[in-house]
């Protein structure tokens, strides 16, 4: 069973910085391809970002591009989001996915195409 764990989330003014942190469960990490997505208060859940198992390779929404930066540490089973320049528009619940990949360059951009899901971490960006 995988299980992941989203935290990080919190208040932050606009401009702001916050890194949400994905931890997984599995002895598989390695080979996990992770995404992460967002929802926002009256609006169904969008991706925002995924990357490989190797790390190799990563894909941003464009509304995040240049902005967010996520990374992977496979020795710590944890993934993580690097959020700078926060808009308001950003305010979302924030969630981590997970699903095995074929090889290590793969990732998927599209929420069926995950099996695993953490519970959601809020941020709130203020104007």
């Amino acid at each position: 069973q995988v299980q992941l764990v989203e935290s990080g989330g919190g208040l932050v003014q606009a401009g702001g910085s916050l890194r949400l942190s994905c931890a997984v469960s599995g002895r598989t990490f390695s080979r996990y391809a992770m995404g992460w997505f967002r929802q926002a208060p009256g609006k169904e859940r969008e991706f925002v970002v995924a990357i490989s198992w190797s790390g190799g390779n990563t894909n941003y929404a464009d509304s995040v591009k240049g902005r967010f930066t996520i990374s992977r540490d496979n020795a710590k089973n944890t993934v993580y989001l690097q959020m700078n320049s926060l808009k308001p528009e950003d305010t979302a619940v924030y969630f981590c996915a997970a699903d095995r990949t074929r090889d290590s360059s793969s990732y998927y951009t599209t929420e069926s195409d995950y099996d695993y899901w953490g519970q959601g971490t809020q941020v709130t960006v203020s104007s």
